[in-house]
């Protein structure tokens, strides 16, 4: 009974920005449950990577490329899931980027990329997997947010409006959707050890002893520790879970 609540087997995920950090992470550990995954993303040669470390590992995977800040590509996305695999059951908008730059030296193209990409791409990704889970009689849909949802940070204005928006976003869809049997939740990951966040330690030389410091657990977190949580929040075991936003962050943001 306990391992049925978390198996995935025959289930259908989409993974937006797959290829790689949290989204490898969630996509490896989708597949290790029985998941049959999508990596969704724009550089194909990563995407390709990617595949072949998920198909080494016994998984039935699928790339596909995709912009999710243009409708058409992402209407394209989820045709081609549901054309290839037959279904749609999990969605987890993970694709995202930052520019760090104070907010008196942001470019308004910049704000707006930024946005498009972490929070209209949720939106529109989610609208779009909508009808098929609606007519599937279900389906989880998994934003990922941050730290900076709950925090502020000076050199990343966009990036913290957009992340703050996308748990707002969560609980909006979560209240329309519950009805339809969709369950829409977000996971706020704490300071993982990415590409991303390696940059961030290259621009900002003090964070990496800040993160250590005011992180309980005492270290950075690895990509693939966000995929337990999404495997319950994916998984039967969520049934009656929506509308959260939970860290991930090794007690970073509990800590005084």
């Amino acid at each position: 009974m306990t391992m049925a609540l978390f198996d995935l087997s025959g289930k259908v995920a989409v993974v937006t920005g797959g290829n790689g950090g949290i989204g490898l992470g969630i996509s490896r550990g989708f597949a290790q449950a029985g998941a049959r995954v999508v990596l969704a993303a724009r550089n194909d040669e990563k995407s390709h990577r990617a595949l072949r470390q998920l198909e080494q590992d016994g998984a039935e995977a699928l790339t596909l490329s995709v912009d999710v800040g243009d409708e058409s590509s992402v209407e394209d996305m989820m045709r081609s899931t549901v054309d290839h695999f037959g279904r749609l059951d999990i969605l987890v908008n993970n694709a995202g980027m930052n520019i760090r730059k104070m907010a008196q030296e942001l470019t308004l193209p910049e704000w707006s990329k930024v946005l498009e990409v972490n929070l209209t791409g949720a939106f529109l990704c989610s609208r779009a997997a909508y009808p098929r889970m609606k007519t599937a009689g279900g389906g989880k849909i998994i934003n990922i947010g941050s730290m900076l949802s709950i925090f502020g940070a000076s050199f990343a204005p966009a990036y913290g409006a957009s992340k703050g928006g996308i748990v707002q976003l969560t609980k909006s869809l979560a209240s329309a959707w519950a009805p339809d049997g969709i369950q829409v939740n977000a996971i706020l990951p704490g300071w993982i050890d990415t590409d991303l966040t390696r940059q961030g330690r290259k621009d900002i030389p003090t964070l990496h002893e800040n993160v250590l410091r005011r992180t309980p657990a005492g270290r950075w977190g690895t990509a693939l520790d966000c995929s337990g949580t999404a495997i319950f929040l994916g998984a039967a075991a969520s049934d009656f879970v929506t509308g959260a936003a939970i860290p991930v962050d090794g007690g970073f943001s509990i800590q005084a």
